[in-house]
């Protein structure tokens, strides 16, 4: 098996998850056209990098991503580093001649993205953006009804990324809490996985209109704390909220269905539930991640007497991906959802082709993103196209 030599910047939760899935690659689809070699791993912090590097099975570790990005040695950039780090270094990537891997969102703004685009195309590398839900045998599984029609003609798409991590007002003002770090809080964080799903299984969107509210305007600063479960006391200094706590947007596609999307971090006692339906002409599916390999599906064929949702287990043969991992029932998990990523990004880079998602979906969604920002501040729907 050819190599692929990767040099991946960022060591915490998605370096983690890209890491487990250089390694499971090999493992689990031998068929892959290209193994992982996980070369160097790069951080601020030396002293984490290091202990991430041998954690993680990297076999050197860097502080300097642009001693990265310039190395000979090195066939893909993973960039997974805060958002506002994205563009500075997929460019000098691009520069370099290298394909790029790049968590979303893309950029922090729509130009930064349409920018990084632009620049991967004039270099003629390859390029993948992270919307690992698309990669789960339940979801790939409504795309295949969505496309052969069993589905009829399709109504409705209503998303909700829920979550509740933040819900304490004393938890720290971590970067993600912060416009200039993240570009938005849960409307690109969560909301941008809801809109890349609405893209892949409906179509493009035609129009937006949107509403947001940061619940909790200050919280204790991220250096007063000694951990992000620690409560500050209270004349702790504090620094202000600037991103949205919540964001909900309808939009009109352009094949005619209507759409409700709802990204919170405010939702007592839900962990992460991202969640999807879709309505059609013959039928409708139902989807959360927190049961990601089930989904339930209703077909207005059935006979009357037995009509209603049924839940059909995606861990068959006949799902994608599923017989590379265990017997029929025997359920995966989140961390899957990478290696089947890494497995489209190997296969495209051996075929020469550009895998997908790629960034061209990642400034589509961007798009929307803004576009839905947009329509907040100025109140009114916002087409697309304007944008």
């Amino acid at each position: 098996m050819k190599q692929l030599r990767v040099g991946m910047i960022g060591y915490k939760f998605m370096g983690k998850a890209h890491s487990n899935a250089y390694r499971s690659l090999p493992m689990f689809f031998p068929q892959a056209a290209l193994k992982p070699q996980m070369t160097a791993i790069c951080g601020r912090n030396e002293a984490a990098v290091q202990e991430a590097a041998a954690q993680f099975g990297w076999q050197e570790s860097v502080t300097d991503w642009r001693e990265l990005v310039a190395r000979d040695d090195i066939d893909l950039i993973d960039i997974n580093a805060p958002s506002d780090a994205h563009k500075e270094i997929a460019l000098a990537a691009a520069k370099a001649g290298k394909h790029i891997f790049c968590e979303k969102p893309l950029a922090l703004s729509l130009a930064d993205s349409r920018e990084m685009l632009e620049a991967a195309e004039a270099a003629g590398i390859l390029h993948m953006v992270g919307f690992n839900y698309r990669f789960s045998p339940a979801v790939q599984l409504v795309k295949k009804l969505v496309d052969s029609g069993r589905l009829g003609k399709i109504y409705h798409f209503r998303a909700w990324f829920l979550q509740d991590w933040i819900l304490d007002p004393e938890f720290p003002l971590v970067w993600r809490l912060q416009k200039e770090i993240a570009g938005s809080g849960s409307h690109g964080d969560l909301g941008a996985h809801l809109i890349d799903l609405a893209h892949y299984l409906v179509g493009d969107m035609q129009e937006v209109i949107g509403m947001s509210e940061t619940f909790v305007k200050e919280r204790p600063l991220a250096s007063t704390m000694t951990g992000l479960s620690a409560r500050a006391s209270a004349d702790a200094p504090k620094g202000p909220v600037t991103v949205d706590d919540a964001t909900l947007f309808l939009a009109r596609f352009g094949n005619g269905a209507l759409g409700s999307f709802e990204a919170t971090r405010f939702a007592a006692g839900h962990r992460s539930t991202n969640a999807f339906e879709i309505n059609g002409s013959l039928g409708s599916v139902r989807f959360d991640f927190e049961r990601m390999n089930e989904l339930d599906v209703y077909f207005t064929s059935d006979g009357e007497d037995v009509q209603g949702f049924r839940r059909v287990l995606a861990t068959d043969p006949a799902h994608a991906y599923s017989e590379a991992w265990w017997p029929p029932g025997h359920t995966i998990g989140f961390e899957h959802t990478f290696t089947h990523e890494m497995l489209e990004l190997s296969n495209a880079v051996s075929e020469g082709r550009q895998p997908v998602p790629n960034f061209r979906d990642g400034v589509k969604c961007q798009a929307v993103l803004e576009a839905v920002e947009r329509s907040i501040d100025e109140r009114r729907w916002i087409q697309i196209s304007e944008m």
